[in-house]
């Protein structure tokens, strides 16, 4: 089976469970005496996991490879939804997303890093929307189950079933993964002189590498606040129903999806960094939409086209790590690639949290104007990082 059909089917997946855990976690947490609040606990411990992999995939895929890695990555994925299906108490379960973040972590760093190098931007996009139609099955797939009162457990034990399968299959097919024919391998960094780089060539390598990560942390931070406090933005701060609020939330991730479906093709013939900016621009717009005062309407108009404008950015952004970059080789890309990756996992974690503590000590609408700070802000990077 191709690489490219391998990493939508990775991403579909894994997505799976990552985006049943919050709707499992009532019944979860009855089970295990525990309340609401240990959840935070809990992704504390699988954020922790998926940056440290992440982080130390780019040098690990010089040594094994992308499939022996991802291939054993899932492998992790099976043996954490194993022990989570049967954990007996909470700690228990946290040894499961331990090791479901290992397992993630490497996986996520180890596909953007391959599609970095041998992907284009159609690709690239179509791999991370097969991400968001598993976040959409995931959630349907578990309530249809909860349902027909077949319990959180089974649930678990099903998906741990689906992920051996694709293991099996990764397993398998894990020499489809070396690069194509004429395609560089993806080495080390070439070893120069020292005298052979200025200071200055040097300390601009640098810089875009820390502003990729930043961009990457800010980029990741945008697409989660939003999609986590938009229900309350929406109807604790405009006013809107609560049945309204849950569908324009839905919607949001659902242009998400759309999003990267339908502009990875248009990157692919007008080029990734114009279309790269493009998009940033278009997430401030939307934020902007957000922060108007006005009819609730204009607020979700903004909320969507916020969805659309990211689709493409972390994708694009990964593509065009190369180019930033320059002529440093395949290894210093793969490297940079699984650092932004793991960059991501922290703001998509942090800067949410810190959206949620203002919310709480002033209001619902200070969600817009953070979403717009921080849509200026990627703009700006990605200027810098441009030049």
């Amino acid at each position: 089976m191709p690489a490219f059909r391998l990493s939508c089917l990775t991403y579909l997946f894994l997505a799976l469970p990552s985006s049943t855990l919050g709707l499992l976690w009532p019944s979860m947490r009855l089970s295990f005496h525990e309340p609401v609040g240990a959840l935070g606990i809990l992704l504390v411990f699988g954020i922790v996991a998926s940056v440290c992999t992440s982080a130390a995939t780019g040098r690990a895929l010089g040594l094994t490879g992308a499939g022996p890695l991802i291939a054993g990555g899932a492998l992790l994925v099976v043996l954490a939804l194993a022990v989570e299906s049967a954990a007996s108490s909470l700690w228990l379960f946290a040894v499961g997303v331990v090791v479901f973040g290992l397992g993630f972590g490497a996986i996520d760093a180890a596909l953007n890093a391959h599609a970095a190098s041998y992907f284009g931007a159609r690709q690239i996009n179509w791999m991370h929307a097969s991400f968001g139609l598993g976040a959409t099955l995931g959630p349907l797939a578990a309530t249809a189950m909860l349902s027909g009162h077949l319990g959180w457990r089974l649930v678990y034990g099903a998906t741990a079933l689906a992920m051996a399968g694709l293991t099996v299959a990764l397993t398998l097919n894990r020499r489809a993964w070396r690069q194509p024919a004429g395609a560089p391998a993806p080495t080390a960094k070439p070893r120069q002189p020292a005298e052979s780089r200025s200071r200055d060539a040097a300390r601009t390598a640098r810089m875009r590498v820390l502003g990729g990560l930043a961009f990457a942390a800010i980029e990741t931070g945008i697409e989660s606040g939003a999609g986590i406090w938009g229900y309350v933005f929406l109807t604790a701060g405009r006013g809107l129903s609560a049945a309204l609020a849950g569908v324009a939330v839905s919607a949001y991730w659902a242009m998400m999806f759309a999003g990267r479906l339908a502009l990875g093709p248009v990157a692919e013939r007008l080029g990734a960094a114009r279309v790269l900016g493009w998009a940033v621009a278009g997430v401030a717009v939307g934020a902007a939409l957000m922060t108007v005062p006005g009819p609730a309407l204009v607020a979700v108009a903004g909320l969507m086209a916020l969805g659309l404008a990211a689709a493409p950015v972390f994708p694009l952004l990964t593509l065009t790590t190369a180019e930033r970059l320059g002529a440093v080789g395949v290894g210093a890309t793969t490297q940079t690639v699984s650092l932004q990756v793991a960059a991501s996992a922290v703001g998509s974690a942090a800067l949410p949290a810190v959206i949620g503590l203002a919310i709480g000590a002033l209001h619902a609408t200070i969600l817009a104007p953070a979403l717009l700070v921080l849509g200026v802000a990627m703009g700006g990077l990605l200027r810098l990082l441009s030049r």
